[in-house]
């Protein structure tokens, strides 16, 4: 089988992860298969439709890097792709006719009242809620026309088959059923004359040639409808594929208190696209074994419907940094380098992060970086791989190199108190001080052997009681990235000026 699948977002709001999912598994399953990812805008509800937002999807799929092949805004032999378009086209008219003749839909003329009138006697008697024919599934022809020439509004509506059993087989589930009876009869073409996704979705499918239809599975509901809607105009079936839904660690419904949020709020975050894919990827499917950190093409190479889960996948905000902490320590030095720079300067991180809680302490302290990544480039390509080992997304950044950028430490926790007040420190600081005169540079390898040789010479059985001072002394903090390597990378005037100024701190 040749695949093909679609991607057909409405734009009625921000893609968030739910959405962004559907196309991930679209794309790597077209990608493992060597077939056609199609991006499908599916914007019939006018009345919800947000300016902007196909551009942000578009924007949030090329961010990800989810490739489609055909479609908007790139094009392919089923134009238009946008359904609005299609239906100017006549594509729907046709086809609803085609439907009409066949049987499988009809006209009903019920008013919005009559509507509301059946809901509450049905709630009120409690039976099945919906639409199973009214007064005009079975209407006369005369009827039919004789509502039409008094001008009464009407919708067109699909006729579900009654007293037999519907099945579909799903990729994930196997078979499912349905009692026909309990199968309410949908509307396919509303008064206005736009289809909705019941009729739309599925005559673009047909005549795209979509191979599988891949969905969340609150749209198993639906699938009946769908399945009759293929047989009445004597369609092949495309595969159903139903998708666990997504909750949080708790359990419930995904939300925004469990980190969902829109796509590219992940981005003014701090996350990087491969990182976020290699997550989403595994919300809901499993490569099999261990196998959790894949890159794009990797994860393509591993993609198969068996390894789609009918359990719930979970959101864990926990798993997205570690996978992320780890794309972030897989980037060269010069990657490292121009990517940061990059999300510093992308117009929605400053914005976005000043709105987040202490966001505007932790933009200070990007925009210092930033301004050393103009004025200093050289000096903080050497900086980033230090704390590179340390941090999970952009923003740590700020205050982990913070202390490398500023003239004066500040001293974070109780160091100074612990170490300031032993009696040797100060010989410690005045002796690297004079060690350092009248150098330039030092390299990694200096500093240790001055540090060991140092604490060989005063008698100390560990290296601690030198490594703890110094290391608070020149960055403020008891911990941090290798004391070699970033008093290398400190230089000896750095590292004079914060010896010297410990010293006055020992005295005052």
């Amino acid at each position: 089988m040749s695949v093909r699948v679609r991607y057909a977002p409405s734009p009625t709001g921000s893609p968030h992860i739910g959405n962004i999912r559907d196309a991930l598994f679209k794309h790597l399953l077209a990608k493992h298969h060597g077939g056609v990812h199609i991006l499908r805008i599916e914007d019939t509800d006018r009345t919800r439709l947000v300016p902007g937002c196909e551009d942000e999807i578009v924007e949030s799929l090329k961010w990800l890097n989810l490739e489609w092949q055909e479609g908007f805004g790139v094009g392919g032999p089923h134009e238009p792709y946008r359904q609005s378009e299609r239906k100017e086209a006549g594509i729907y008219a046709e086809l609803i006719d085609e439907l009409l003749a066949k049987g499988g839909a009809y006209l009903a003329f019920d008013t919005p009242e009559e509507l509301t009138e059946m809901r509450e006697y049905q709630q009120i008697n409690r039976q099945p809620t919906g639409y199973f024919g009214g007064v005009w599934r079975d209407a006369t022809p005369e009827q039919v026309e004789s509502a039409k020439a008094e001008g009464k509004a009407f919708v067109i509506r699909q006729r579900i088959p009654r007293n037999t059993t519907i099945v579909i087989e799903d990729v994930i589930r196997g078979r499912i059923e349905w009692d026909s009876d309990t199968i309410d009869d949908p509307v396919l073409i509303k008064a206005d004359g736009m289809p909705t996704y019941h009729f739309a979705a599925m005559v673009d499918d047909h005549l795209m040639g979509i191979t599988h239809i891949m969905r969340g599975e609150e749209w198993i509901a639906s699938a009946p409808k769908h399945a009759v809607l293929f047989d009445a105009f004597g369609w092949e079936r495309p595969l159903f594929v139903h998708c666990p839904v997504i909750k949080g660690k708790d359990g419930a419904k995904l939300s925004k208190r469990h980190g969902d949020t829109r796509v590219l709020d992940f981005r003014s975050a701090g996350y990087l696209p491969e990182a976020l894919a290699n997550f989403v990827a595994l919300i809901g499917w499993s490569p099999g074994g261990d196998l959790e950190l894949m890159s794009m093409d990797e994860l393509a190479e591993h993609f198969d419907l068996g390894g789609l889960q009918p359990s719930p996948g979970v959101f864990d905000m926990d798993k997205l940094r570690w996978i992320n902490g780890n794309a972030l320590r897989g980037l060269t030095q010069e990657a490292l380098f121009d990517r940061l720079r990059d999300y510093l300067n992308h117009p929605e991180t400053e914005p976005y992060l000043k709105k987040q809680e202490g966001g505007e302490a932790t933009w200070a302290m990007l925009e210092t970086l930033r301004t050393a990544m103009i004025e200093r480039p050289d000096y903080v390509r050497a900086v980033l791989p230090l704390e590179q080992e340390r941090v999970t997304i952009w923003p740590d950044f700020g205050e982990a190199c913070h202390f490398f950028l500023v003239d004066e430490v500040e001293f974070t926790d109780n160091g100074r108190e612990k170490w300031f007040g032993e009696a040797h420190t100060s010989a410690l600081f005045a002796a690297l001080e004079a060690d350092l005169s009248g150098k330039s540079t030092v390299d990694a390898a200096w500093c240790e052997a001055w540090v060991r040789e140092y604490a060989g010479k005063n008698g100390f059985d560990k290296l601690g009681p030198v490594v703890h001072p110094l290391r608070v002394a020149l960055t403020g903090k008891t911990k941090g990235p290798g004391l070699w390597e970033l008093m290398s990378v400190l230089g000896p005037e750095r590292m004079t000026a914060r010896l010297r100024r410990a010293q006055q701190l020992q005295k005052g």
